[in-house]
């Protein structure tokens, strides 16, 4: 298939982008990476009258740390995450996931920022990114602002940005002390969207109890789902295969409507979900302990 017709513009600076897309207000798509835009386009799926190209733009690719946190800038390439000793060595979970993204001639062009505001439910930016309260930071007209992972991802690849914003950064906090992470999540073939994942963080005071716990399930729903009953049940508690197992039937249990497709019934997800958070959990609590580097 081909797709429509379009006007095609690649500016220099972040204010020449909001000026454009603040002129096609609307009817204007920002070109990233173009792994998720291209497809929709070709199936004639999104149909804008002007694609922004963000390639020329310079400052936003770069990876450094700030303030106890990642910074990645929106046009970084998910392959230069990968390749990032910085990523690999102080942010092993974000590493982890870029891993599953696809297959490497994605990652060579598909861009952080990219997949972040595609915002495909079943997608592992958008998950580690709810899991380790992410900070996105966009500029428009009105001029620069912050969002929190929890109120960025709306329904069904839909953001929180407005149709004349642009995301320039992303922030990824470093995981505190004694906490352990996982990621887990089952697709039909390596580089495939999954058919439910989970992504874990499980915090231990002194005396070995969880004292805070982040679970995110993701390919489930029309956005990435904090499974916050399932959180609740873990705090104060030591961890063990019994309070993991109730943890995870309560995750299972948060998802309101399952997505059942092709691929997979909303049951099959369900008890995917259950079980997947089982086993992140008790991979997040021998990280936590020291056991599971």
């Amino acid at each position: 298939m081909k797709p429509p017709s379009f006007d095609y513009a690649a500016p220099k600076t972040v204010d020449d982008v909001i000026a454009l897309l603040k002129q096609h207000e609307g009817d204007a798509k920002i070109l990233a990476g173009g792994q998720s835009l291209m497809p929709l386009l070709n199936m004639r799926l999104a149909r804008p009258a002007l694609l922004v190209d963000l390639a020329r733009v310079d400052g936003l690719d770069q990876i450094r740390e700030i303030d106890g946190s990642l910074a990645i800038g929106a046009m970084t390439r998910q392959r230069a995450v990968e390749h990032s000793e910085l990523v690999r060595s102080r942010y092993p979970l974000l590493h982890t996931a870029i891993l599953n993204i696809a297959h490497p001639q994605n990652r060579n062009q598909g861009t952080v920022g990219g997949s972040l505001a595609h915002a495909d439910p079943a997608a592992e930016l958008p998950a580690i990114a709810l899991a380790v309260d992410a900070e996105f930071h966009a500029v428009g007209p009105g001029g620069a602002r912050r969002i929190k992972a929890a109120d960025f991802f709306v329904t069904y690849l839909t953001t929180a940005l407005e149709p004349t914003e642009v995301l320039t950064e992303v922030r990824f906090p470093a995981l505190p002390p004694r906490t352990g992470w996982s990621f887990i999540e089952l697709a039909r073939r390596h580089g495939d969207f999954a058919l439910t994942g989970v992504v874990a963080r499980l915090a231990t005071d002194a005396g070995g109890r969880c004292a805070t716990a982040q679970i995110v399930l993701f390919g489930v729903g029309t956005t990435p789902v904090r499974a916050r009953a399932a959180e609740q049940i873990l705090v104060g508690e030591k961890p063990s295969a019994p309070l993991f197992e109730h943890a995870g039937q309560a995750a299972g249990q948060e998802i309101d409507e399952p997505l059942s497709d092709v691929h997979a019934s909303a049951d099959y997800r369900r008890d995917l979900a259950r079980v997947l958070t089982r086993r992140a959990l008790t991979e997040a609590a021998s990280r936590a302990a020291g056991s599971l580097a």
